[in-house]
């Protein structure tokens, strides 16, 4: 009896580890293509995975703050999807290469495509200039299913506190790009036209990338969970022949 319980301890111990590890990374997020450097231009991927058994994502709205506003948004093309840029004048304008700028991007929507169960899709934008006096941007965003379920991922991550439930996308802002250095930060925080030619030479591979962050977290989990129910059924079968010998 002890040896039983020990082997469905660990088998559900796995079977736990792999849920944590499948729920971790279920919300929209978003990274750069290289790095989001202070004050320059960067590309970067709004991460959609689908949560749903029985419907389809079909409409990404992705709002702007207002209290760093972007006025220059260019969005790359996603097959099959429509995009709407919308603009906002700002009460304050901003001077932007000797002009004065009295409106910026307060919001992008994707409609028209489809995000299938079980999949996932990135959603790229080349954006600046960035703040020189944040380190991080929060992007609300709005995910909405085929069966007219709406998820709003608008909830900012508090530093020293347990991630909300519907967390918003945080973009993190790394130093100031140095002229001396040759990453892609640095070389995209020269133009939009520079940090969209980056972007587009990875295209092929917006649509399948998983490696941020949260998905190594989640692959790591698993693996532990794996390796915890294997151990804990192979203990209980060893156990069993001790027994019956």
């Amino acid at each position: 009896m002890n040896v039983s319980r020990i082997a469905l301890a660990g088998g559900v111990a796995a079977s736990t580890v792999l849920l944590l590890a499948g729920t971790a990374s279920a919300h929209v997020s978003v990274q750069p293509q290289g790095e989001a450097a202070k004050g320059g231009y960067a590309v970067i991927n709004f991460k959609v995975p689908n949560e749903r058994d029985d419907a389809s994502t079909t409409k990404l709205e992705v709002n702007f703050p207002t209290d760093h506003p972007l006025a220059s948004v260019m969005p790359q093309p996603v097959p099959g999807w429509d995009i709407e840029v919308t603009t906002s004048k700002l009460a304050k304008p901003l001077q932007m290469h000797g002009k004065t700028i009295n409106e910026a991007v307060s919001k992008v929507t994707w409609t028209g495509g489809k995000i299938e169960p079980g999949r996932f899709q990135q959603f790229p934008l080349s954006i600046g200039q960035l703040p020189e006096d944040a380190d991080q941007l929060v992007f609300k965003a709005i995910q909405t299913y085929s069966n007219k379920e709406v998820v709003r991922w608008i909830e900012e991550p508090k530093e020293g506190a347990d991630e909300p439930e519907s967390p918003a996308p945080v973009l993190k802002l790394t130093a100031a790009a140095d002229d001396a250095h040759g990453a892609a930060g640095a070389d995209s925080s020269k133009s939009p036209d520079s940090a969209a030619s980056s972007e587009k030479s990875g295209e092929t591979t917006t649509a399948s990338s998983s490696s941020d962050g949260e998905d190594n977290t989640a692959r790591v989990l698993g693996i532990v969970g794996i390796v915890i129910g294997v151990a804990g059924v192979a203990f209980g079968v060893l156990a069993g022949r001790r027994r019956t010998t």
